[in-house]
């Protein structure tokens, strides 16, 4: 879930950037992939760190 959010959410901003700096639509298709790959990382990341929390392990 986590992950799957934080790839919407990378998205969303990646192409909100690239809009605003007057980047066409290839330009804001590019950032929204790359921002939404690192975003969902970082959603991999925290998956992983909370279910080693919650696990107990």
């Amino acid at each position: 879930m986590i992950i799957i959010v934080s790839g919407i959410v990378g998205a969303l901003i990646g192409g909100r950037t690239a809009h605003k700096r007057g980047g066409n639509r290839k330009d804001i298709a590019q950032y929204a992939v790359g921002y939404a790959m690192a975003f969902l990382i970082v959603g991999m990341v925290l998956t992983a760190i909370l279910d080693r929390v919650l696990s107990g392990a």
